[in-house]
């Protein structure tokens, strides 16, 4: 299986999740972690968190329709695996995302920036066990 190499897509929308997470640090004061704002609005506590939440979440989903509006054609997607081993996923991401007090983003994009001990622990965590999650797969198991 061969990963496409996309720079200009990629720092494009690295550059909008830093700004995402920029301004919602200087509007609202909060951190732009993914699991800890969709938790947040599951939970919310106020209906102020409500709100900024689901805006975001809001916008997260009808991003691709915003792209399809810019340029004519759908983010290209392909999935190769079945919609139970992405289910089994999630709830494996989301549980580790519990134990590492937050995810991929918030470590890596907002408790870097803020130089967060946890943060300089935990995104190492997660790249060397992404690189062998990655080798296993496509060079042990074959997928």
């Amino acid at each position: 299986m061969e990963t496409a190499f996309t720079p200009f897509a990629s720092l494009t929308g690295g550059a909008f999740i830093g700004l995402g997470a920029v301004l919602l640090m200087l509007g609202l004061g909060r951190i732009f972690g993914a699991t800890g704002i969709l938790s947040g609005a599951v939970f919310a506590e106020s209906r102020d968190e409500l709100t900024w939440r689901l805006a975001l979440i809001v916008g997260m989903v009808l991003a691709p329709g915003l792209i399809f509006g810019v340029t004519g054609a759908m983010p290209a997607l392909t999935v190769p695996i079945s919609p139970t081993m992405i289910v089994i996923g999630g709830v494996i991401v989301g549980l580790g995302a519990s134990l590492g007090s937050g995810c991929t983003s918030g470590h890596g994009v907002c408790g870097l920036s803020r130089l967060s001990v946890r943060s300089l622990v935990a995104v190492p965590t997660f790249m060397v066990t992404a690189a062998i999650t990655v080798f296993l797969i496509r060079h042990v198991f074959g997928g």
